[in-house]
């Protein structure tokens, strides 16, 4: 996202920039700083732009993917409707019939009529990092197909690959850096791009909302990139804040300082008498759609998935949309809510596989504040919050950082002769400005990692540019 100026700085600027340095008035602060904001701004957005641009591509495809699944894999999916349902215990019967070699770790029955029912395996031919999902017909028990399932919300192998060409470009751990950075900048420029366009177009109230006409230019361009940015900097704002909650660095620092804040997610308590583990839920460091890696036997009096849900269903549970985790490592059910959509049911009950006690249970009202909101924060950012409205507003989102891109670098390209924007804006800032920045600059590089080395980057290449321009001019 980059936004650009006209090539001369405003007289104002000029005068200003030859006076003794001074405490500057509310106005005279935003005089001095407005060059460096419009030098950090062009800068930054020239350099990261192609990272914003992978992120912003792939996650177009990703918000669409939710819909093409659905298309792709309706046979596996949907069913017509019948009679009466057959019971789950039948149903996970049947899958391992069809899969003799897996390992049942949990069952999710289909949400809505006509929905097969998904009996999860833990299989020696499945990806790395997935269970095979067996789709079960719930009215006739037919079989319908078997697929690899990634992660708690069921991801097939379409989404499953688009997510991780969003998340890491299928490069493992080094390609989770691309998408950091992104997410690292992205609220910076969205920031310093809104004070920019409001404090230039503050006398034109329709100019800020609305894009100019007129004959192809470099100022419709600007007015095109900064009216669409002003109408989607809530939602990038939103995405940056998300996106960096499971980053591999700065990740780190956000749940350290929720777990201080006492925003750490709540466990329930899964474990039987004579047990030594919670269940193999989410809880394990796995969602629904991880098994362990070495399933442990189950208990040897089991009451079965029929009674095991009716107990949940008896202790609160009522969502239709639940997944079923089978007992494992002296472990007990756990039958949770997985409709996330607003309003979300998550709650979660252990049920005690000898007898159907229920042993712990855990309401999503419980979770602590800053809790809720990351658990809403992230399921928006991945399209399932608000469901089919979630997804087109992101990809709306998407489309809307591909165009401010595209006229960010359209408007570098068309100005491209002249000098720099803002070069060395810097040095000319009151000492009363430059010390709160720095101080503010290096807490913020401390806590999103990637933004500081980049910085300290971007501030390098400044340095060696202005010595540079000094020893030709002394030639």
């Amino acid at each position: 996202m980059t936004i650009d100026d006209p090539a001369r700085p405003d007289a104002a600027d000029a005068a200003t920039a030859e006076k003794p340095a001074a405490p500057p008035s509310r106005a005279g602060a935003w005089t001095a700083l407005r060059p460096l904001l419009l030098r950090l701004h062009f800068t930054a957005g020239l350099l990261t732009a192609p990272f914003l641009l992978v992120a912003a591509l792939s996650g177009l495809l990703y918000a669409l993917s939710f819909q093409a699944e659905k298309a792709v894999y309706a046979h596996e999916l949907s069913v017509p409707v019948g009679d009466a349902v057959l019971p789950l215990d039948r149903q996970t019967d049947l899958a391992r019939a069809a899969n003799p070699d897996g390992t049942v770790t949990a069952v999710w029955p289909g949400a809505e009529p006509g929905a097969t029912t998904r009996v999860l395996m833990a299989d020696p031919d499945a990806p790395e990092g997935t269970s095979l999902a067996v789709f079960v017909d719930p009215y006739t028990g037919e079989v319908r197909g078997q697929l690899p399932s990634y992660g708690s919300g069921g991801a097939l192998p379409l989404r499953t690959w688009i997510d991780g060409l969003h998340r890491d470009l299928h490069l493992g751990e080094p390609g989770r850096i691309y998408s950091e950075l992104a997410a690292s900048w992205l609220f910076v420029l969205v920031l310093g791009g809104l004070a920019l366009w409001i404090a230039r177009r503050r006398a034109k109230r329709r100019a800020l909302l609305v894009p100019e006409r007129g004959p192809a230019s470099r100022r419709r361009t600007l007015s095109w990139h900064g009216s669409v940015g002003l109408w989607a900097a809530l939602g990038l704002l939103l995405l940056s804040a998300t996106g960096l909650t499971w980053s591999r660095y700065a990740g780190e620092n956000i749940g350290a300082l929720q777990d201080r804040l006492g925003g750490a997610t709540p466990t329930l308590s899964a474990g039987v008498a004579g047990g030594t583990a919670g269940a193999g839920g989410e809880h394990a460091g796995h969602g629904p759609g991880h098994p362990p890696a070495d399933p442990a036997p189950a208990p040897t009096a089991d009451i079965g998935v029929d009674r095991a849900v009716a107990a949940a269903r008896a202790a609160g549970i009522e969502s239709a949309s639940i997944a079923v985790t089978l007992p494992a490592d002296g472990s007990g059910y756990v039958v949770k809510e997985t409709d996330k959509q607003f309003p979300v049911e998550l709650d979660q009950v252990a049920v005690d596989p000898a007898d159907g006690t229920v042993l712990d249970r855990l309401a999503f009202a419980e979770y602590p504040l800053l809790a809720k909101l990351t658990r809403i924060g992230i399921d928006a950012h991945t399209g399932v919050f608000l469901g089919l409205f979630n997804q087109l507003a992101l990809a709306a989102l998407a489309l809307a950082l591909i165009l401010m891109t595209v006229w960010g670098y359209r408007m570098w390209w068309l100005r491209r002769p002249r000098r720099p924007v803002g070069r060395g804006a810097w040095r000319r800032l009151p000492v009363t400005l430059l010390l709160p920045l720095a101080a503010t600059a290096a807490l913020l590089g401390w806590f999103v990692p990637l933004l500081g080395l980049s910085l300290l980057v971007l501030l390098g290449a400044e340095l060696v540019l202005a010595l540079a321009g000094r020893r030709a001019r002394t030639r």
